[in-house]
Parts: structure tokens; sequence; C-alpha cells
């Protein structure tokens, strides 16, 4: 048996434990220890989940790599993992976003200084404050990989939940200080609504587990083991009534969708994005919320799939909303970094429209929309934080003029800003393109409404961009440096992963389409057949 996924959850756990028993201290050498420590561990995950990618076959089972070891004997609950291609792809994301995110916040959480330019090391947030703050990245690195890799429904409830500890201390505790010391308040509102918003989800979804275990034990069929279930429904094994399976369905739904965030259950991601520093937003954006999007993918449809087709009209009219609305209120923001999350809130909405499509081409879109979504908005969200950091204001009318004093940095904010738009020949488009057309050919008239938030999208983005970087030089712009070497190596291969998966996204789609063909057969769905079929003709030609 393997443990490569084991030790892939493992590494970046050990490297939370070991960055924060670090000696303490405010000295640059000590606070360099702590980064380079927890960058370290970080690019060690990076590797580890190289090789899974590297080892998973797509022509191969469904989940590969497998591992299972004995935990709560009485209830049937194991330490059980198992990658897909969905998860693998991922488990990949993840791990190239968070070397990058500690990279981009290499200096965020240095401890402010006194007024006399000395640090005070009598506090523990002066004396721990950079250990605690890279370890805490980390052990959300290892909760996330846990949901992506668990094939334990009960193992994925515990770290679903539990990543919500580290995040809540990295926005209230190191949230964004460039509205100083007035925004500590605001801090702190924003991270208890992201706890509370999380943690009733997550109730909820801690009924659901428990009525599907009650359910599953009656009829002999006791565990928690995901692989087991979906078989035992698909063979007519274990009968969940029609109900109950809508109850069971909605408890879940209820969390991921918050986690998502799916309208109207967002309200907590623009205040969490909006107080936290640029590398936290990325990791609430692009890698926390993708937990939810993935289980829904793997949870949802593969465990009730006779309710995920009942519900899936009335999930796809909210993506809808969501879609049309993240975008109109993008449009109208002056914050530049609420700007950013309420375009997230319009991308997951395409992203759970392709999801309960249920067509190839959607949850192969929603898959790659996945990764996509990741990539591009940490590269926007990144460089804003870069631009922030020097000009020391969110707000848009602050800036203008920015490419004639930091071109390189206007021009990779363009970069980030198209791929937000999905302009063809960034990785976004792909994944939008196959979206829409997956629903177009099933819902049509949502399809229509969808398209929409394109046009938004292109609104709110080169409005950003004209606001900010063209036009006059504004007097705090005028000597603003341009990217340095760090933060040009955070940008690179992010705009190199963009123009990639663009350019050619075979590789990914190869990747996780084996393991959207397998849940559209859960829930016993299978593609429209074109509206006007292909003739054939005497001589075997098509017409």
């Amino acid at each position: 048996m393997s443990v490569l996924l084991t030790a892939t959850c493992a590494v970046p756990a050990a490297g939370a434990i070991v960055t924060a028993a670090l000696p303490a201290g405010t000295s640059e050498a000590r606070r360099r220890t702590s980064r380079m420590t927890a960058l370290g561990f970080s690019a060690a995950t990076l590797v580890l989940a190289a090789v899974i990618a590297a080892r998973f076959h797509p022509g191969g089972p469904r989940y590969q790599l497998t591992e299972s070891y004995s935990w709560i004997r009485t209830f049937g609950i194991d330490f059980s993992f198992g990658v897909d291609g969905i998860g693998a792809a991922l488990v990949l994301l993840t791990a190239v976003l968070v070397p990058l995110v500690m990279l981009a916040s290499w200096h965020d959480a240095d401890p402010a200084p006194s007024p006399d330019g000395t640090f005070d090391g009598n506090t523990f947030e002066g004396r721990r404050r950079t250990q605690g703050f890279f370890a805490l990245i980390l052990a959300v690195e290892a909760m996330v990989l846990v949901s992506f890799l668990a094939t334990d429904i009960f193992l994925f409830y515990v770290f679903f939940e539990a990543m919500l500890i580290p995040m809540y201390f990295l926005i209230g505790g190191f949230g964004d200080r460039a509205g100083g010391p007035e925004q500590a308040r605001q801090r702190s509102y924003a991270a208890v609504k992201f706890l509370l918003y999380n943690l009733l989800g997550g109730l909820v979804m801690l009924a659901a587990v428990i009525g599907l275990y009650v359910i599953a034990r009656n009829q002999n069929q006791g565990t928690f083991d995901l692989q087991a279930l979906t078989k035992s429904i698909a063979d007519g094994k274990l009968v969940i009534d029609s109900s109950a399976e809508k109850a069971l369905f909605l408890g879940f739904f209820f969390a991921f969708a918050v986690k998502a965030p799916l309208w109207p259950l967002h309200t907590w991601l623009p205040n969490a994005m909006g107080e936290s520093t640029a590398g936290t937003a990325v990791l609430i954006t692009a890698v926390v919320d993708k937990v939810g999007t993935f289980a829904m993918l793997r949870f949802c449809l593969g465990l009730f799939p006779n309710a995920s087709k009942f519900f899936a009209p009335a999930i796809l009219v909210l993506a809808v909303i969501g879609i049309i609305y993240g975008a109109l209120l993008a449009v109208g923001q002056k914050d530049i970094k609420r700007l950013v999350a309420y375009a997230s809130i319009s991308h997951f909405g395409f992203i759970i429209m392709g999801i309960f499509a249920m067509t190839t081409q959607g949850q192969s879109g929603a898959t790659l929309y996945m990764v996509n979504h990741g990539i591009s908005t940490a590269l926007l969200m990144l460089i804003a934080g870069f631009l922030i950091s020097r000009r020391g204001s969110r707000l848009i009318a602050d800036y203008g003029g920015v490419q004639k004093v930091a071109p390189v940095l206007a021009g990779t904010f363009l970069i980030g800003g198209l791929a937000t738009l999905s302009l063809p020949g960034l990785a976004p488009f792909v994944s939008e393109f196959l979206v829409l057309v997956g629903t177009f050919t099933r819902y049509p008239a949502l399809g229509i409404i969808a398209t929409l938030g394109i046009v938004l999208a292109a609104l709110y983005v080169l409005v950003l961009y004209q606001r900010t970087m063209t036009g006059p030089v504004k007097a705090g712009v005028s000597g603003m440096p341009d990217l340095k070497a760090r933060e040009l190596l955070v940008a690179a291969p992010l705009i190199a992963l963009t123009i990639a998966l663009g350019v050619y996204p075979k590789p990914l789609t190869d990747l996780v389409n084996p393991a959207v063909a397998d849940t559209l057969t859960q829930v016993h769905r299978t593609d429209p057949a074109p509206a006007h079929p292909m003739a054939a003709t005497p001589g075997g030609v098509t017409k």
C-alpha cells in the first residue's frame, strides 16, 4: 500500500508544527528562518503533489493510490485516502499556489514598528507573529489537501470544519493593515462572520452525515466509506427514501454552498477578502472555497443522484443569479479587493452552473474552471496586493497613471485582469466556454442569460485597469517602485500557467474527464442528443 497521499498531507502539517516551534524573536534573521522553513515544507509538498499527478493514470480506476488506516472501528470510520483526476488537479493547484502565496506575503506578517522605529519584542504578537502566520498557512494547506483526498465521509467532515480555525486567525489576526488601526474592528467582524457562516453550514452537514450513517446502518451498510456507499447505492443494495434523500442532499449542499460560496450565502466573502492580506485572500478564494465546489461533485452527486437531478434546476437559477449579481456589484466597487471578491462570486456561479448542468462539457468546464480560476485570481489578487502595499490604500480612486511609473506591475496586472474576463487564449476562456456550451445544450435560456456575465466582466476589469493604471500620474503614485525580483518570481509562473493552459488545456482535460464521465454515470445522465442530428447519405457521408 502506497503512503504517498498520507505523506502529501503530513508534510505541510509537520511544517506548521516545526515553523510554530522555531525560536521566537523579532530579529530579521529569526523571521527569515521562519519564512524559509515554511517555504521549504511547501516546496516539498509541491514535489509530492507533482508525483501524485505523474503516477495517476487517467485510464485506470477512478480512485487510485488508495490508503486506509483504521480509526474508529465501532462506527466504521477510517483514515481513507484516494485520488481521482479532479482531486489530483486540485491538489496540484493547492501545492502550486501555497509557496507563491508565501513569497508574495514575505513581509506581510512583520510586526508593526513602534513610533521610534523598533519592534516591541515584549508581546507574544511581536515575538511570534511571523512564525504564527506561516504556520497557519501550512496548516490550511494540510487540511485542504486532506479534504481533496479523503474518501471517508467523516474524515472529510472533520477537516472540512477544522480548516476554519487557521483561516479565522489569518483573517482576524493577520489581516490587511493598509487601512490603519481603524481597520482592526472590521477585520474582527470579517473573521467572525466567516466563522459563523461556515460553522452553521458545517453543523447542518453534520446532521446529514449522521442521518446517512443511520440509514446505511439500518440496511447493514454501516460505514462512512464513500466508495462503498456509492457502489451500494448504484447496485441497489442501499435504498434511501426519496424524501430522506432530498433532506440529506440539502444538508450536504448547504454546507458546500456556503463554502463555495453560492448566492445568497455569499455575504461573508467580500468582508473576508477585503480585510485579509492579499495572500490570505488568495487562500480563501483560490484554495479553501474550491473544497465546496469539489465536494458538490464528489459527495452530492455521488451519494444522492436522484436528489441532485431534482434540485438541479433550482440550483442553476441560483448560480445564474450569482453570476449576474456578482458581476454587477463588481462593476460598482470602489475597493480593489472587494471588486475581486465579487468577481469571484460571479465565477463560482459559473462553476456551480457547470456542475449541475450535468453534461460532459459543463462538468469538464466546471472542473477546469476550479483550476483556472484559482490561477487567474491568484495572479490578479497578488499583483493587487503588491500595488496596495506600495500606495497604502485599497481605494481605486487613489490610483492613476501607474503604468507610467511601474510598467511591469501594470502589465502583469493587465494580464491578470484579462484572464479574469476570460480573454480567448488565456486559461479561463476554455473553462467558461465549456460551461456555457454544456449548460446551453440542456438549459438554453439559462445559458443565454449567463453570457451577460462575460460582458459585465469585461466592463469591471477594463474600467479597473483604466482608472488605476492609465491617465495622469497621481501624487501618491509618482514615486511607486516597479516589481522586484521576489514579486516577479511570484507572477511569472502564474502568467506562464495562464497562457499554457489557455493554449493547450489537453493535459488537464485528459486528467479530469474520466472522473467527470464517472460522475455523470452515477447520476444516470447522458448528454442531450443534438436537436438536428446529422443525416447519412447513401454514400456514408453525413450532411
